[in-house]
């Protein structure tokens, strides 16, 4: 009987090392050699002169595989009765689904059926990153597109910028990744833009009496009302989640996370805990390149979250639309 428990273990644990081993670099070589060439040559046509979209393509594959794993359920479309996950609040703000479709008809029209959408999300969040001088990590392919797409699990399951320390490592382990992951991961906030609305409650009335939140620098809470976010509800105006250096994928977020300058209760979050601040000071007095190399296999760590392979899942003829 022990024999038996031991053999059965054996060949589970088989299984479960052939369904990774369906994600590897390279998986297209032989059905779509050009795959991941015509993502680099559109990225490399197109961010130059967009620079500014890298940084949601990025959140895009974030949201994406924090939602039923790395499966471009993010790209469906909402139908008459289904709402899907981009119409969750996390969602509404993600900009470059359009960049993704033409990508697709391009890999389409070279290798019918082929390349997922969601291994397209993958590669154009990498090379869109990399394009902006931010750091390069491997993307194994293999993936399938998921055909379901919730907007009440995006709700859910997406880290919001409201969470505590406690509430984001629990968000985060969830997806099986840890506190160090947390921390690096958080370090993408180094690029991009929010809008006030996601952090006013933080200068105008952090616990209901009109007060600003304590974790914040006093100054920068003041510049933010007076000169960024006029009025709480200000749904218009960009904020730079990395303030002069939102274009720059370096360590200025989290220089400004230890000065109390970090724009979320998310990124303070970061330095209430013992663990994450000593990550974050490690980084902080470490070399560029340093962040970039672990930046790198978080990302990669990230990119394998519940990946469908083998015969799980489709491949998408459209990413909005699953095939009928």
């Amino acid at each position: 009987m022990e024999k038996m428990s031991c053999v059965g273990i054996l060949i589970l644990l088989g299984f479960l090392s052939f369904a990774h081993a369906d994600l590897k670099l390279g998986f297209y070589d032989q059905t779509c050699p050009k795959a991941e060439k015509i993502v680099l040559d559109y990225v490399k046509k197109h961010i130059p002169n967009a620079p500014s979209l890298a940084a949601p393509l990025l959140r895009m594959h974030f949201h994406d595989c924090f939602v039923r794993g790395c499966d471009a359920s993010v790209l469906i479309n909402s139908t008459a009765t289904k709402p899907s996950e981009k119409a969750a609040f996390p969602n509404l703000s993600l900009r470059g689904f359009g960049f993704i479709d033409a990508v697709k008809s391009l890999i389409e029209k070279e290798c019918p059926g082929v390349v997922s959408c969601a291994d397209i999300i993958a590669l154009t969040a990498r090379d869109s990153v990399v394009e902006i001088g931010g750091p390069f990590w491997n993307v194994p392919t293999g993936r399938r597109d998921g055909t379901v797409s919730n907007t009440s699990e995006a709700n859910n399951q997406i880290p919001s910028p409201f969470f505590n320390f406690t509430t984001l490592r629990a968000s985060f382990a969830s997806k099986g990744l840890d506190v160090k992951d947390l921390v690096l991961l958080s370090g993408g906030h180094t690029i991009g833009i929010t809008h006030c609305p996601q952090f006013t409650n933080r200068i105008y009335n952090f616990t209901g009496k009109g007060d600003v939140d304590p974790s914040l620098d006093k100054e920068y809470a003041a510049v933010l009302r007076k000169k960024t976010c006029k009025t709480p509800t200000d749904n218009t105006t960009i904020v730079e989640m990395d303030p002069g250096s939102f274009r720059t994928f370096d360590l200025s977020y989290y220089k400004l996370l230890l000065k109390r300058r970090g724009i979320f209760e998310s990124d303070a979050a970061l330095t209430k805990d013992s663990q994450s601040k000593a990550i974050v000071t490690e980084l902080v007095n470490g070399p560029l390149w340093k962040f970039f190399e672990e930046f790198a296999l978080s990302m990669e760590k990230m990119g394998r979250i519940d990946v469908k392979t083998g015969t799980v899942g489709e491949i998408r003829k459209h990413c909005a639309v699953v095939n009928s």
